[in-house]
């Protein structure tokens, strides 16, 4: 529904851009007027242009519906990630995972797959390659097909999930969920559960 509303408007705007030789004061102003939209008010810094690409560089502000204490906590993350990084350290990746904790993101994936899809097991061949354009290797991709045709109730498998395992396999549902651009109702009860076991893992 939301690509349905956005799409025209996009389209318009690029009309816009094409035909007008004030395009960088213009980009801007729809930047911001589109992080607007979701309530983060958003400033461009920087615009530049690298052969197909736009480059743009943005200052954010203290969205809406975010805590001081939020946007504290979060500067800290952000300062403490790009420390970690500058010494070598990177995030979790599914190779360093557990094999216990690889089960249950083989388990959760395929429940998301799941609820989009309810004949996953034979649509397999045209979706492996989009799972696989998502950073998937290809183990992990044949147990999240073994893991399909045997559902699992989802509760226990957000038990003991261990919070970077949790936030890996909330980047990866989303963007399952997102491959047909719409989220249905099943898939939503199950990024709402695996949001909410993340969040009460790192709740401060």
């Amino acid at each position: 529904m939301l690509d349905r509303l956005v799409r025209p408007l996009v389209r318009t705007q690029i009309q816009l851009l094409a035909q007008t030789q004030s395009a960088n004061s213009r980009l801007t102003g729809m930047v911001s007027q589109w992080l607007g939209y979701l309530g983060v008010e958003a400033k461009v810094t920087q615009l530049n242009t690298e052969q197909v690409k736009i480059q743009i560089s943005l200052a954010v502000f203290k969205p809406e519906q975010c805590s001081v204490h939020e946007l504290g906590q979060i500067l800290t993350n952000i300062e403490q990630n790009t420390e970690a990084r500058s010494n070598g350290v990177h995030e979790l990746i599914y190779d360093e995972m557990s094999q216990a904790q690889r089960g249950k993101v083989h388990r959760l994936l395929a429940s998301v797959i799941q609820a989009g899809d309810k004949n996953a097991v034979q649509s397999w061949d045209s979706l492996q390659p989009q799972l696989a354009a998502m950073g998937m290797n290809e183990m992990m991709l044949v147990n999240i097909k073994s893991a399909i045709k045997v559902p699992t109730m989802l509760d226990s498998l957000l038990e003991d999930l261990e919070p970077e395992v949790a936030a890996y396999v909330l980047s990866k549902a989303i963007s399952i969920t997102l491959i047909d651009k719409e989220i249905n109702q099943d898939e939503d009860t199950v990024l709402k559960s695996i949001y909410g076991a993340l969040e009460s893992k790192t709740r401060v």
